[in-house]
C-alpha cells in the first residue's frame, strides 16, 4: 500500500504501549455499555495477552443505534446542515487525527499487530488523506438538467441514501473507517458501524475524536461485537437503508441473503487471489522488491495481495533466488519497535489457518524454499514463506490464504499467463512487470481485475477507485465512484405550461 509522506518519523526507539481510552459503544452521541452488559476481550497478537475488555453489542444495541441514526438523518441538525459545513466537520476530524497520529498509530499496532513503521507511515496518513479528499466532495454532489421531449423542465438530484450500516475488517482497521466514513458523511448519510471484533480500539478512539470535532448526536454510531449477532442485526434492521461490507466472500453471501428481505442496497469489497506477472524483460530487481512488498506487506493480510506470482520461465531460477534472499532479510519481532518489518498474524484462528495451508502446500508437492514455520514461541508470528514449483490446481494457488505465503508459478507466453491469471473466481487486483508498453496494456486490457498495477504494486490513492470483478465484490471504494454507493438519484420533471 503506497505511503503518504508523514510530517514526522517514527522514533528510533521502541514506541511506548499506548493507553486504551475507550471500550464502550457509541450510540446517539453517548458512550455506553451494551444493553446485555456483556464484554469481549481484544488480544495483543504479539504477546497473546488481553489488552482490554470491550462492550459487546448485539441486536438490542443495533436497534438503538439505527433509530438514533434515523432520527439524525430525518430530523436532526445533520439533515439541515449545509453541505459545506459537513465538509468542514470531516476536515476537523482529519485534523484531530493528525494531531493524535502517533497515539493512533501505536494503538493500531497494539490491537492489530502490524509494524508501527507501517501504521505511522501508511495507515494513518492514508486515512487522514482519505477523509480530506471526501471533505472536498461534500458540496460538489450535483445533478444535471435533461432536455426531454415536450414543454417540461427535467433535472436530477443526488440525495443521501439514508442510514448506512458499515461492517469493516481487521486488516486495516482505521483505514477502513476512513474509506467508509468519508463518502458516507460527504453524501449526508448517517452511520452505524460494526468494527471487527479482533480490532475495535482505533475505531472507538476515532469515534471520540469525531465527537470532539462536533458531529451531531446520532450521525456516527459504533457497535463493536460479533458478526452473527451485531453484524446480522445490522443487516436485517428495517431502518438501515444500505450495507457496506469489506471482508470475506462467504460472509458477503450470507449478508446478501439476509438483506433480501428489506432489499437493502449493498456494496462489497471482498477477497482475491491476485496474479503478479513478471516478464523476462522486466527490471528484475524492481520486480523482486515489488513482489516482496505486494505479498508480505501487512503480514500478507491484504485482500489484493499478490499471492500468485507468475514468472516467465527464462528468468524463473534467478527471480526465485533473489526473492528468497530478500525474504530472508525481513525482520520479525515486536511490532512497536520501528525496526520491525513483519509483525504477528492478527489472531489464533488466522495463525492456525495459515500454517494449515503451508502444510497443504508441502503435502501437494510444492517446494518450500523460504520460511514455512512459526517464528518464536509467543505471539502469532509466521516466517515469510515462499513456495516454488506450484501448479494452478494446488490449494495454495487457488484459495485466499491471507497470510505471508507466496506461490511461484512459471509461464511461457503472454496468452498463457493471461488465461491462467483469469482462472480464478476472484478479480480484485493484478500486476504486470515489463518494459514493453504494448505488452503491459495488453495484459491490463485482458486480465479480469478491478485494479491493474504496471511496474508497481499496492499503490493507493483516495481519488482512485478500488474494487473487484467476479466474486471480489460489488461496487467501488474510493474516488468519486464511492459516492454513488451512498446516494440515490432522483429525477424531477416540471410542466412549463
Amino acid at each position: 500500500m503506497a505511503t503518504v509522506t508523514a510530517k514526522s518519523e517514527v522514533k528510533a526507539t521502541r514506541v511506548a504501549t499506548p493507553k486504551v481510552r475507550q471500550t464502550k459503544l457509541l450510540i446517539n452521541g453517548k458512550w455506553q455499555d451494551a444493553v446485555s452488559g456483556k464484554t469481549f476481550a481484544t488480544v495483543n497478537p504479539a504477546t497473546e495477552e488481553v489488552i482490554a475488555q470491550v462492550a459487546e453489542g448485539d441486536a438490542a444495541d443495533v436497534d438503538l443505534a439505527a433509530k438514533a441514526a434515523r432520527k439524525a438523518f430525518e430530523s436532526g441538525p445533520w439533515s439541515k446542515m449545509d453541505a459545506r459545513d459537513r465538509g468542514r466537520l470531516i476536515n476537523k476530524l482529519a485534523d484531530l487525527m493528525e494531531q493524535n497520529i502517533d497515539e493512533l498509530a501505536a494503538l493500531e499496532t497494539l490491537d492489530n499487530g502490524k509494524p508501527v513503521r507501517d501504521s505511522r507511515a501508511a495507515d494513518l496518513p492514508l486515512a487522514i488523506d482519505c477523509l480530506r479528499y471526501y471533505a472536498g466532495w461534500a458540496d460538489k454532489l450535483t445533478g444535471e438538467t435533461i432536455p426531454i421531449r415536450g414543454n417540461y423542465f427535467c433535472y436530477t438530484r443526488r440525495e443521501p441514501m439514508g442510514v448506512v450500516g458499515q461492517i469493516i475488517p481487521w486488516n486495516f482497521p482505521l483505514l477502513m473507517v476512513a474509506w467508509k466514513w468519508g463518502p458516507a458523511l460527504a453524501a449526508g448519510c448517517t452511520i452505524v458501524m460494526k468494527p471487527a471484533e479482533q480490532t475495535p480500539l482505533t475505531a472507538l478512539r476515532v469515534g471520540e475524536l469525531a465527537m470532539e470535532a462536533g458531529f451531531p448526536a446520532g450521525v456516527i454510531n459504533l457497535i463493536p461485537g460479533y458478526g452473527p449477532t451485531a453484524g446480522a442485526a445490522l443487516v436485517k434492521h428495517p431502518q438501515v437503508d444500505k450495507i457496506a461490507f469489506t471482508g470475506e466472500h462467504r460472509t458477503a453471501q450470507i449478508i446478501m441473503g439476509d438483506a433480501a428481505q428489506t432489499l437493502k442496497r449493498l456494496t462489497f469489497e471482498l477477497g482475491g487471489k491476485s496474479p503478479n506477472v513478471i516478464f523476462a524483460d522486466a527490471d528484475l530487481d524492481a520486480a523482486v522488491a515489488g513482489t516482496e512488498f505486494g505479498l508480505f506487506f501487512n503480514q500478507g493480510q491484504c485482500c489484493c495481495a499478490g499471492s500468485r506470482v507468475f514468472v516467465e520461465e527464462k528468468i524463473h531460477a534467478e527471480f526465485v533466488s533473489k526473492l528468497v534472499q530478500r525474504a530472508a532479510l525481513r525482520k520479525l519481532g515486536d511490532p512497536l519497535h520501528p525496526d520491525t518489518m513483519q509483525g504477528p498474524q492478527v489472531d489464533r484462528d488466522q495463525f492456525d489457518k495459515i500454517l494449515s495451508y503451508i502444510a497443504k502446500g508441502n503435502a501437494a508437492g510444492a517446494k518450500c524454499v523460504a520460511g514455512g514455520k512459526r517464528h518464536g514461541d509467543k505471539g502469532f508470528f509466521i516466517e515469510p514463506t515462499i513456495f516454488d514449483h506450484v501448479t494452478d490446481d494446488m490449494a495454495i494457488a487457488t484459495d485466499e490464504i491471507f497470510g505471508p505465503v507466496l506461490s511461484v508459478l512459471p509461464f511461457k507466453s503472454t496468452e498463457e499467463v493471461i488465461e491462467r491469471a483469469n482462472s480464478t473466481m476472484f478479480g480484485l487486483a493484478a500486476a504486470v512487470w515489463t518494459r514493453d508498453v504494448g505488452k503491459a496494456h495488453q495484459f491490463a486490457k485482458n486480465v479480469r481485475a478491478g485494479t491493474v498495477w504496471v511496474n508497481c504494486y499496492d499503490v493507493f490513492d483516495a481519488a482512485a477507485p478500488f474494487g473487484g470483478f467476479k466474486m471480489s465484490g460489488i461496487g467501488r471504494e474510493l474516488g468519486s465512484a464511492a459516492l454513488q454507493n451512498y446516494t440515490e438519484l432522483k429525477t424531477v420533471t416540471m410542466a412549463l405550461d
